[in-house]
């Protein structure tokens, strides 16, 4: 994200600043994954959801609440979902509430699959204060292993599989179906949904250069505006992903 984390409370610690500053880095990865999730038929994560900074202005004081959403869409510029915590302070959202929130406040992604965790940085932020046993604890209260606190996964099987890093496997692998699919259904490459976005600007924000380059041949415009002017190349550079501002 190049946007400056500007929502943070005052005395935060360096320690959970940093987090913050890392889970808006390497969102992009937790996107890509969610965004190949929601095309599988049979689910590959058990847990995918994103904190945010919550702020509201109480007795002229900026009130910062760090929460979490689930049910995630993301535009690019505004990750959308469904709260799921119960503020301490604020009254302007509760539990459930449906929300949209710029891309500059997150401040922690977590998904979960293969009883793997990825992401979830100032849950290891704060996990690297505790004892062994209150580690064990606190796991066991999520229900979910978090393994070391030093070594934070971003992509699933990145260690194993290094270029997993640079593109996830999926977008690969579905190369040569995307050539027929689009074949046989030309006009996916110039529909726009209802904020102009086309299937390139959705692939470019998930990263996915194998597809974007099977659209730039197949015709689809890359010169191409949502309507708020952003172009798909617009959005890879903004995210960072270096191999699509390569191929736009």
């Amino acid at each position: 994200m190049e946007n400056t984390p500007i929502f943070f409370a005052d005395g935060e610690s360096p320690k959970m600043i940093d987090a913050f500053k890392k889970a808006q880095e390497t969102f992009k990865y937790f996107w890509r994954e969610l965004s190949w999730e929601y095309r599988r038929i049979v689910p590959a994560l058990d847990v995918a959801c994103v904190k945010l900074a919550f702020t509201q202005e109480i007795n002229n004081d900026t009130v910062v609440e760090h929460m979490w959403i689930n049910d995630i869409n993301f535009d690019g510029e505004k990750i959308k979902g469904i709260l799921v915590n119960d503020p301490d302070e604020l009254t302007n959202v509760a539990n459930g509430d449906y929300v949209e929130i710029p891309s500059n406040q997150i401040s922690d992604w977590l998904f979960v699959t293969q009883d793997k965790t990825y992401g979830g940085f100032t849950i290891q932020a704060i996990r690297s204060e505790m004892n062994e046993t209150e580690r064990e604890e606190h796991d066991e209260a999520w229900g979910l292993n978090f393994g070391d606190y030093n070594d934070i996964l971003v992509a699933y099987e990145q260690k194993e599989n290094p270029e997993n890093l640079i593109e996830h496997p999926m977008s690969r692998n579905m190369q040569e179906s995307l050539v027929e699919f689009v074949k046989s259904n030309p006009n996916e490459l110039t529909a726009q949904d209802e904020l102009g976005y086309t299937f390139l600007h959705r692939e470019a924000i998930a990263g996915n250069s194998t597809i974007v380059k099977v659209l730039l041949e197949s015709g689809a415009d890359k010169n191409a505006k949502t309507y708020n002017d952003k172009t798909p190349l617009d959005f890879a550079k903004e995210l960072k992903w270096e191999h699509v501002i390569e191929a736009l």
